[in-house]
């Protein structure tokens, strides 16, 4: 089940692992505008992603970009990865449901850990701000990046990938 909250409040609720670990001081760092990782993420340029491995079997995707119409989003869900998700800067939608609820249109698990999802069936909508975190387990399909009411904002994000 997807959990969405502050660093504190996924703290509390995530069993406590190494990969967690590794995880959640990275992003106590990113969150952080005194550290390295936040004037790292704060200094790329819109449309710019970076990867960084964390180690461990976790590794980060430091974005920023434009968040979208959601007709130009696309849902998402991983087989073995868990993502946190975590806003630095602005803010955005993302929609969440179940695989159930939805037909498969790209399944590219095999090779990059993803599988897309046709648009269809009950979702909820999360309002992500500067400092909330959504983690979505494999059972959850999310369509991230969405802009709110519409109106495209600039987004600094970090994707963290915790293998299974």
């Amino acid at each position: 089940m997807a959990l969405w909250g502050s660093l504190e409040t996924i703290e509390q609720q995530l069993v406590a692992t190494p990969r967690f670990a590794v995880a959640l001081n990275y992003l106590r760092e990113a969150f952080d505008p005194d550290s390295a990782v936040h004037a790292r993420i704060s200094g790329l340029p819109v449309g710019e992603t970076q990867q960084v491995e964390l180690g461990d079997g976790v590794f980060a995707m430091e974005q920023v970009y434009e968040s979208k119409p959601r007709e130009a989003g696309r849902f998402e869900a991983h087989r073995d990865h868990i993502d946190l998700q975590a806003i630095v800067a602005g803010d955005e939608i993302i929609e969440v449901t179940t695989a159930a609820e939805l037909a498969v249109t790209e399944d590219a698990i095999a090779t990059r850990d993803v599988r897309f999802f046709a648009d269809g069936g009950p979702v909820s909508s999360w309002r992500m701000r500067a400092g909330e975190i959504a983690v979505f387990f494999p059972v959850d399909v999310h369509k991230p990046s969405l802009a709110i009411d519409g109106r495209p904002t600039v987004v600094r994000k970090t994707v963290v990938k915790v293998r299974l």
